[in-house]
């Protein structure tokens, strides 16, 4: 059932580094209207809440009880998450949070039952899948483009955030590290490519015990890595394609991509972190790939919210679902017993279909 008319009214939780990407599209888009930000530290709410035009900056508290939120969006850190998810259900708010759903599938299952339970909707990013770069490789596949899909591999490399980031401590503790933080953009755009997970089996290893922040007003200061940060992990999928996957933080060599090999080519899909690139088709037979033009929305983090919002008042499924999130969640922590056990570790069967995004399918449009 639909819920109401209008904009879907928003509160977001967590004003760290990733709010930013969210607060600067969320506040566009005409079907959705930002009435709340909450953080522990409320004076950076309220800076939020001031630089965005977002009528009410404080406490969590505070957040969930304004009547106009229909809808709360999660950005704390992965600790955070199933907490502040189960507070804003409690609410009676529906629910769309940062990637990983939970820490472990048994604090996600608990989120998504309790939701099921009131009624209200869980939604989870990553929403890059929904992309233009990703729409379109659907797009390709779905279409017979590259013939029958045989094979998979997924990268990612990087020599890790401690450079750049200027807290990167979460990113190298327990429900972050490579696999967790990066993974669910690779994994959910194999399962959105390639459908789920049916097993796995995984390697992982950690290059050094502690690393040293290199910006900010912590720079130099040194801390504990708690998770491998060199994840490799084959993937045996339901249709019977298979993946080699690398997640790495130790790598001085960047890489970031995913291949999917038919039987009448092979498709070079951009980096699943981002919305968009350089899609491109390397036919049998052909000395050279061919590049694709992308059709879609690239405007970035929170078209899944907005997607979310719109399925809301129609009363049909959104994409980024609660379910699509355990499942990928599932996957890692099946990577990550695989990686401590040495040996294939199965993955619970999820069936959901995901419909692909319409072309013309337009952030910006005014449509509640």
């Amino acid at each position: 059932m639909g819920s109401g008319g209008g904009p879907v009214g928003v509160a977001v939780v967590g004003a760290g580094n990733i709010s930013t990407q969210y607060l600067q599209n969320l506040t566009r888009f005409p079907d959705l209207r930002v009435v709340g930000i909450a953080d522990l530290d409320q004076a950076r709410a309220a800076a939020a809440a001031a630089e965005y035009g977002i009528p009410a900056g404080g406490s969590l508290t505070e957040v969930l009880a304004l009547p106009e939120v229909e809808l709360v969006v999660n950005l704390t850190i992965p600790a955070a998450h199933a907490e502040v998810a189960l507070a804003a259900l409690a609410a009676g708010k529906h629910v769309y949070g940062e990637k990983p759903l939970a820490l472990d599938p048994a604090s996600a299952r608990a989120v998504l039952a309790e939701a099921a339970g009131r009624g209200l909707r869980v939604g989870n990013a990553p929403d890059t899948f929904l992309g233009a770069g990703l729409q379109s490789a659907l797009r390709v596949v779905a279409s017979g483009g590259i013939g029958t899909p045989v094979a998979a591999a997924a990268w990612f490399q990087s020599p890790g955030p401690e450079s750049w980031h200027p807290s990167p401590e979460f990113l190298f503790a327990h429900g972050a590290g490579p696999l967790f933080d990066m993974g669910p953009y690779y994994l959910t755009a194999l399962v959105a490519l390639l459908g789920p997970v049916a097993s796995v089996a995984a390697t992982g290893h950690r290059a050094r015990a502690t690393r040293v922040i290199g910006s900010g007003p912590k720079a130099g200061t040194e801390f504990p890595v708690e998770v491998p940060t060199h994840v490799t992990a084959l993937l045996e999928f339901a249709g019977g394609t298979g993946a080699a996957t690398t997640f790495s933080f130790d790598s001085p060599a960047v890489r970031q991509s995913i291949e999917i090999t038919g039987t009448e080519a092979t498709l070079l899909v951009p980096d699943p972190n981002h919305f968009n690139g350089r899609l491109r088709i390397r036919r049998a037979g052909a000395e050279e790939s061919e590049t694709i033009d992308t059709t879609g929305t690239a405007v970035g983090r929170g078209i899944g919210v907005l997607d979310m919002a719109r399925a809301l008042r129609a009363g049909t499924a959104h994409r980024a679902s609660g379910g699509l999130a355990l499942h990928v969640l599932e996957v890692m922590a099946a990577i990550a017993a695989s990686a401590r056990g040495a040996a294939f570790e199965s993955v619970a069967e999820w069936a959901e279909k995901l419909e692909p995004l319409p072309e013309e399918w337009d952030p910006f449009a005014a449509t509640l």
